[in-house]
């Protein structure tokens, strides 16, 4: 049986689409460094959007983590965009004009959900691979404290997290951002990856849900209001990019400008949340120790983050653009999505198997660069399994 260690550590998967794909690798890579077959050193697991499809993956399996990733690492090799989103003419053709209509005359049912694309694939996939009737046994057995998925209320304009985790675990209410505890469900996780205008938002309870990004101030908080006494974090941006600053001639595509509005819902909330908890750490570090131990709750949190590096996810998902279903291409190539300045959407909705493996595989690659400093913040022995893994499909 596995056990937790000591110190609380949370795990935050942030959100990206298909980019998600990144942190399956990174997940392959720790399970091959731990020192125990089954071991799980998250207490706390928590994700939003496709990152809450990973995290409820692992939260379902918390008992044995490299079979969580086992499995992750089938679905996300496997990948056809069709199990994700209707590709079929009939149903990219239907959801379009149906949203004309509505853009153009208003909707005719009240209730009728309108998106440019039809998710239900997602769901039956969700349902088929996903074990959620787990997460309460392996919460009751100790190999995880809990799991939580962030949606955006569109009604409440409010980040909900929703989390399934111990009895004493208590829900909580700061500005613009709740915590409540519930059983966690496949509504849940599809609401947290309903991207605004692309998939149909989603109701729970007495409210619409869309994806968990667009107000998620603060990605963190979640992990640390469960009890998480440090964090790792698993995003999809480039680590340390730089940024050229170019002069331009021609305006923005619709694709560069969609994709400036998906980077901004799924990776600079998260960015900026990592350099306010830095500024924070510094700032106590200055406590001296004696008044700081006067003081509870002035805690310095130790955060490793582990995001892509070398190469850029737009050019790698220029490089399987004609993976994509023949409707879809169609669809987004008078955004200029199938150019080069336009390539950020396609890295969110190519869910092929050999764009996905490739995210897979820099993943894997870029945390064994840092196996070090995963196993000091992890509290892994030097003993581990030093293979060499390749990602290729089932």
């Amino acid at each position: 049986m596995s056990q937790l260690p000591a110190q609380k550590i949370g795990l935050v998967l942030s959100g990206g689409g298909a980019r998600a794909a990144y942190q399956v690798g990174v997940l392959k890579a720790i399970s091959t460094l731990i020192d125990t077959p089954c071991g799980n050193p998250f207490a706390v697991i928590c994700g939003t959007s496709a990152g809450g499809l990973n995290a409820a993956g692992l939260a379902s399996r918390a008992d044995c983590l490299s079979d969580a990733v086992a499995q992750l690492e089938h679905v996300w090799a496997n990948f056809r965009t069709a199990q994700v989103y209707r590709t079929d003419w009939a149903g990219v053709l239907n959801c379009a004009l149906k949203f004309l209509w509505t853009m153009a005359f208003g909707r005719l049912h009240k209730d009728r959900p309108v998106s440019l694309l039809d998710n239900t694939p997602l769901y039956f996939l969700l349902e088929r691979e996903l074990m959620l009737s787990r997460i309460s046994e392996v919460i009751e057995a100790g190999h995880l404290d809990a799991l939580c998925i962030t949606a955006s209320g569109y009604t409440s304009a409010e980040s909900v997290s929703f989390f399934q985790g111990k009895r004493e675990l208590e829900g909580w209410k700061r500005a613009r951002r709740v915590g409540i505890h519930t059983n966690i469900s496949i509504e849940h996780l599809m609401a947290s990856a309903a991207i605004p205008l692309l998939f149909p938002a989603v109701r729970i309870n007495r409210e619409y849900f869309g994806d968990g990004a667009m107000r998620q101030l603060a990605p963190m908080s979640p992990a640390l209001h469960l009890g998480a006494e440090k964090v790792m974090v698993i995003g999809v941006s480039n680590d340390g990019e730089a940024v050229t600053r170019e002069k331009t001639d021609g305006y923005p595509s619709i694709a560069q400008i969609v994709t400036n509005i998906l980077n901004s819902s799924f990776i600079d909330s998260l960015e900026g949340d990592i350099e306010r908890l830095t500024r924070i750490n510094r700032t106590i570090s200055l406590i001296p120790d004696d008044i700081r131990q006067q003081h509870s709750k002035l805690k310095h949190i130790d955060v490793l983050v582990i995001s892509p590096s070398n190469k850029t996810l737009d050019q790698i998902a220029m490089k399987h653009a004609l993976d994509l279903p023949r409707s879809i291409r169609s669809f987004v190539y008078g955004s200029g999505a199938m150019k080069r300045g336009g390539a950020g959407v396609l890295s969110y909705l190519l869910f092929e198997g050999a764009y996905c493996q490739e995210l897979m595989q820099l993943g894997y690659d870029d945390a064994m660069k840092k196996s070090e400093a995963i196993k000091a913040f992890l509290h892994i022995s030097e003993t581990y399994c030093d293979n060499v893994v390749a990602f290729k499909k089932a």
